[in-house]
Formats: structure tokens, sequence, C-alpha cells
């Protein structure tokens, strides 16, 4: 048993993820000041003995003693993310500093929940780790792309100068139960719409692409990592490299959730990535991980708990 902090713990990742460590027998100590996170996602953990829940803003130092830290706190999707993106910056740069010093006080091993968006519009695809991207520093989107890519560079430099053992984990477009209705990412989106009967909300012409990893799988490759020995750091890719059109996406989940919706195309939105899909060579050899849900098991699965929640 390990004593084990999750920051962002009642969020989409995080509430997996906590309920996954529980079952591998350890104690969890959930951080979260439910911005984005519910409590719906983990009351079903409250009453396990190993279980721990903490509001906190993680802006603000912890003091705990803990074992290892996985770093998940961050708004994740656009419509969150811009709500205040000095906030959402702090989050991304204050608290890898507040959880670093954490990890160097108590020696623990601290995993980073860091982003594809740091490879923003990218020109290689692929997106191999040794790629350094193509983002706009002053965009909408930089407060969470370029507060990603800041924690990344403390990560290294806290590792180099302090040796805090860390690994840091490049999240592709991930999807499954426990979304927020209204976090305004694609799956999200089209399967609420589609569930409402409305059309459905295509930003460009549809052929803008996007690899999307079961929620799972990814919190396996988490797990995986951190457990991970060698002195391996990563960055490393987690996502399903299997590509799809967006306009593609939107046709399977009409399908899948037998609405009669249609397609509604808008203008495409500023610094939206026209490609997305990661290389998963180093996860597979260093790992042994790749994805094994397929995309249309896994929209399933996410469909019948949007059925649930919206009813």
């Amino acid at each position: 048993m390990k004593k084990i902090l999750v920051t962002g713990g009642a969020g989409f990742l995080g509430s997996h993820l906590c309920e996954k460590l529980l079952a591998r027998g350890h104690d969890v100590l959930c951080v979260d000041n439910f911005f984005t996170g519910g409590k719906q996602n983990i009351a079903h953990l409250a009453g396990t003995p190993y279980f721990e829940l903490m509001r906190h803003d993680i802006t603000f130092p912890l003091f705990v003693e803990v074992e290892q830290i996985y770093n998940l706190a961050c708004p994740a999707s656009p419509v969150h993310y811009q709500f205040d993106p000095v906030q959402t910056t702090k989050t991304s740069v204050h608290g890898a500093i507040n959880m670093l010093g954490l990890a160097k006080r108590v020696k623990a091993r601290i995993l980073q929940a860091s982003t594809s968006e740091v490879y923003g519009d990218p020109e290689v695809h692929p997106q191999q780790e040794d790629y350094v991207g193509h983002v706009n520093p002053i965009g909408p989107r930089s407060c969470y792309d370029e507060g990603k890519r800041c924690a990344e560079t403390l990560f290294f430099d806290y590792h180099r100068q302090h040796r805090v053992d860390i690994k840091v984990a490049r999240i592709f477009n991930t999807y499954g139960p426990n979304m927020h209705p209204n976090d305004g990412r694609v799956v999200s989106n089209f399967i609420v719409q589609a569930l409402h009967g409305e059309d459905i909300t295509i930003y460009g012409d549809g052929t803008q692409s996007r690899s999307f990893c079961y929620v799972d799988d990814l919190i396996d490759g988490l797990i995986l990592l951190m457990e991970s020995a060698d002195g391996f750091t990563g960055p490393i890719n987690l996502g399903n490299p299997h590509e799809i059109s967006i306009a593609a996406l939107a046709e399977k989940i009409i399908a899948l959730t037998g609405s009669k919706s249609k397609l509604s195309y808008k203008p495409a939105l500023t610094d939206d990535p026209k490609q997305r899909q990661p290389d998963i060579a180093l996860a597979r050899s260093r790992l042994g991980w790749q994805p094994h849900t397929e995309l249309d098991d896994g929209l399933r699965e996410t469909i019948a708990y949007f059925r649930r929640r919206l009813a």
C-alpha cells in the first residue's frame, strides 16, 4: 500500500484514477477545488476506508505526507480553461511549483498530466515526443497550451536541479464516463446534442482529425508510467493512434445514439489544430502499453453514461 495524492481527483480523469488506485490497494488522498470536478464522480468512493477527500486549490501550498503524486489539477476543456485564463495559467504554473515543492520535501515521485496541446497546431504528423511544437503564445488557447509547456519546464528543472523523481505524460484526446456534459469537448458535445435531438455543431469543415482514447486505457498508461523504473522520466505520449475526422465522429455518434440530429457547420475556432495523432512507439517499448478499447465500444459506454446523467 502506498499513500498517493491525486490532484484534480474529482475530475474526469482523476476520479477514474482514484478508483483504480483504490482497487489496487492504495491509500488515496483526493484533492480538488471543484471548479470543474464534481462530487458525484467520487461519491461512490466516500465510504471506502482508504479514500480521503480534501477541498484545496493547488495554487496554494499543500502540506501532506505522501509517497506518490499524480498532478492532474487543471481545467482541460476550452470552455473551462478560457473562462478564467489567468487562473488557468496559475493552476499549471503555480500548481506545478507547489506540487514539485511538496515532492521535493517528502521525496515523493510525481507525475505531471501534460497534454498533446504542447504540440499546438502541429507541422509534424503523427506527433513524436521529440517534436517541440508549433504553438501560439498569445492566443485564446495559450493559457492552457503554454501553461502546460511551462509546467513541463518546471518538472525537468526540478529534476535536474533538485533530483526530484518525475514522470511526464502527454495526454491526447480522452473520453468516457464522468465527462462533464457542458465541458465543450467534442465527444461530450456531440453525444449530448444527439441525445437531445439537436443539430450536431461542427466548427470548421469537419475534415480536422483527432485520435480518441478511452479513459480506462489512459488510466492504465498513467499508472504504468508512474511505476516505471530505470529513471525513465518521459515525456511520453499516451493516446490512441487511430485517427478519425470530426465529421465522421459526428456521424458515428448519431448512428450509435439512434438520433435524428443533422450536422451544423460553424466557423472554425482560433488556433484549433487541424490534425492530432500520437506516435506511441515509446509507450509501447518502455511501458508495454497501448490502448485496447475500440472507438465504438468506448462510445457506447460513454453514451450510456450520458443517458443516465441527463435523465
